[in-house]
């Protein structure tokens, strides 16, 4: 790995660590818009998390190492899907040598220590959101792999920048699996990031809560790295988007010059502005499903997802 390979890793990480809870204010600040309230800073992510890691850690007496090791873990896995996936450029050691379905191991990692750790106080509300977050994680890895399926018969690689370099020089980005897909993984990731029409994110109704109650019992800088990770998680999703659907910006191997990243980064901003408007706009227009609706949505995600691996093999045969 040579020292620019290792500087262009970290550029991107820090991005990341530094855009994911301003693209989570920005989502709070166009949900307040659509729904004619005030707005609240741009900037009250990084208050909230500023505040938290000023707090004193206050544990329950029967918490476990495990318990206390969770955020670290979310955090950790979170940081390194940003370092996988590649949102302003493609040039990345990390990205290279993994691919995208070891990303999904890394969420399903993140998942299973979040939901082992809200069952370990042995409250009734933590124990609910782990089983609902596993409930919903078994229905959506599956879709998000039928997914990935797609992109990789169709650009012919399982690392993210070489579906990325592929996809832009590929002869037809108008394919109908494409389309199928995309509606496929918006689906998913609304469910795999707790948003409507699968949870709220705002709510703090007990038996409504999915997220949420698997965190009642963090407190202080756990639970700034908690929401941290989340919403690292979030703009990890909204990059793989960016990577499948709408690679355009990122910056390939072969492009070189001065002029590369602050284009990339520009291009990076605007499709996050539009995301997180696309995004408020789903959820305001939605209602929130029952608990037990949820497998239904997951379902059709699935058999988007599929439907699209069928219309391509269908269109390759033909």
């Amino acid at each position: 790995m040579t020292p620019a390979a290792l500087l262009r890793q970290l550029a991107q990480i820090i991005l990341a660590l530094a855009l994911a809870p301003l693209f989570a204010g920005w989502i709070a600040q166009c949900r307040a818009w659509l729904q004619n309230r005030s707005a609240p800073p741009l900037t009250q992510p990084y208050r909230m998390l500023r505040k938290l890691f000023a707090k004193e850690v206050v544990l329950a007496d029967n918490a476990s190492p495990l318990f206390r090791a969770t955020p670290y873990v979310l955090f950790g896995t979170m940081v390194l899907a940003a370092a996988i996936i590649p949102s302003l450029l493609t040039d990345l050691p990390f990205a290279r040598v993994v691919d995208a379905i070891a990303l999904i191991g890394a969420f399903a990692t993140a998942r299973v220590f979040l939901s082992l750790a809200a069952m370990d106080i042995g409250t009734a509300f933590g124990t609910l959101g782990a089983r609902r977050e596993m409930m919903i994680g078994f229905l959506a890895e599956p879709a998000l792999l039928m997914v990935f399926f797609n992109a990789f018969l169709l650009f012919g690689s399982t690392a993210f920048p070489n579906l990325v370099e592929r996809y832009t020089r590929h002869p037809s980005l108008l394919d109908p699996s494409v389309l199928f897909s995309a509606i496929a993984f918006v689906m998913v990731l609304l469910a795999e990031n707790a948003r409507i029409p699968i949870d709220n994110p705002a709510t703090h109704l007990e038996l409504t809560m999915v997220h949420e109650a698997m965190l009642l019992e963090y407190s202080a800088r756990h639970l700034a790295l908690a929401e941290w990770a989340s919403s690292l998680k979030l703009y990890n999703y909204v990059c793989i988007g960016f990577a499948l659907f709408l690679p355009w910006g990122i910056a390939s191997s072969t492009q070189h010059g001065l002029w590369v990243l602050p284009v990339s980064l520009a291009a990076l901003v605007c499709k996050l502005l539009l995301a997180g408007g696309v995004l408020v706009t789903i959820e305001t227009l939605s209602a929130k499903l029952r608990v037990f609706r949820a497998p239904e949505f997951l379902a059709m995600a699935f058999l988007l997802a599929v439907l699209g691996l069928l219309v391509h093999l269908l269109l390759g045969a033909a």
